[in-house]
């Protein structure tokens, strides 16, 4: 299945069903009188999210969404039947934009959240609503409200309690392969992971979802690269992990590249917890692992930890760390003792 996590959308609700103008006409009744029945509601156009998807791509090949008209009124105070809701399902995680691309309307989190994006007009009045004691035989009748039209834009911003970043050919492909089930494509080059992964990771007997997202580039926040294009998937996590190849020269301004990505994109990306990992140690000796573990941590001013994901070094003690972030342990107060906030 392909990756697509922002579509364009037209969408219509029906229009309401007329109102009908219409008299008794019964044997032995001298006086019928109207009996014109309500045109029917147009139907309305929602949004809805489910469980089970992980892509737009259904919205590539229809993007035309249009609701049907109300039924109209009829005779014997005969109302028209309202018609069907349209409801687009979009995964977790959708965020429902104007045509501005810039206006949200709506974020679909929880499986279940709806909006309604356009409302269907109101059936028109019978004769039979305008008759009064001046006006016993009215010959007039409302035609039903217009339906609404308008563009929205569907945005997907995956939901995952952590993050990978990194520059290309990190081994973030090869980490989330090694503590999930997932199995991204994993080779010897850079921009190996074209889309966003996910994979489920269990330690401890604990489970959270990790995303990895395509490697960021110098300039991804001005557009180079694929950066900007799927950094909005890690705005949701709750942590990101960051992984720097060790095997590099310049380690220092490997991961200084990537804080200023981060930090250019937004506010919240720039702000958010970040786990420091120096990988690939599984092709370094004793002394270059010693050495450029130091130089990133003067650098970040934190720690740094050691890992290989392709020998598992150091890879569940990461995990717990990542775990103890998502889902930190509440603090004991003992009886008696006031309560610090």
């Amino acid at each position: 299945m392909k990756f697509l996590d922002l579509a364009r959308v037209y969408i219509r609700s029906g229009g309401g069903g007329a109102g009908c103008v219409s008299f008794r006409r019964e044997k032995f009744v001298e006086f019928g009188g109207p009996d014109g029945g309500d045109g029917g509601n147009g139907g309305n156009v929602w949004a809805e999210a489910v469980e089970g998807l992980n892509t737009l791509i259904d919205y590539r090949y229809q993007q035309h969404f249009f609701a049907k008209s109300g039924q109209p009124g009829m005779g014997s105070q005969k109302t028209g039947k309202t018609a069907d809701d349209v409801v687009l399902k979009v995964p977790l995680g959708t965020e429902i934009l104007d045509e501005d691309e810039e206006t949200v309307i709506a974020d679909l989190v929880n499986p279940g959240d709806r909006v309604l994006l356009a409302r269907g007009g109101n059936g028109g009045w019978g004769n039979l609503r305008f008759k009064s004691s001046t006006n016993r035989a009215p010959a007039r009748a409302n035609p039903g409200q217009d339906g609404v039209e308008r563009t929205i834009w569907l945005r997907l911003k995956l939901i995952a309690d952590a993050g990978l970043v990194g520059l290309p050919n990190a081994g973030k492909s090869t980490f989330l392969a090694a503590v999930s089930n997932a199995r991204p494509k994993i080779a010897d080059y850079p921009f190996t992971t074209l889309v966003p992964n996910l994979g489920v990771v269990g330690v401890d007997g604990h489970e959270f979802v990790m995303a990895d997202i395509p490697g960021l580039i110098e300039g991804a926040s001005e557009g180079r690269g694929l950066g900007t294009q799927f950094l909005a998937h890690v705005e949701r996590c709750k942590v990101l992990l960051h992984l720097v190849d060790g095997t590099s020269s310049t380690i220092t301004a490997d991961y200084r590249t990537i804080v200023t990505e981060l930090e250019a994109y937004s506010d919240v990306l720039g702000d958010k917890p970040r786990i420091l990992a120096l990988n690939k140690t599984d092709a370094m000796d004793a002394k270059q692992i010693s050495d450029r573990r130091r130089a990133l941590e003067k650098a970040s001013g934190g720690t740094v930890h050691v890992i290989s994901g392709v020998s598992g070094k150091g890879l569940t003690d990461v995990l717990r760390v990542l775990y103890a972030r998502i889902n930190p342990p509440e603090e004991k107060v003992t009886e008696g003792q006031p309560w610090q906030p």
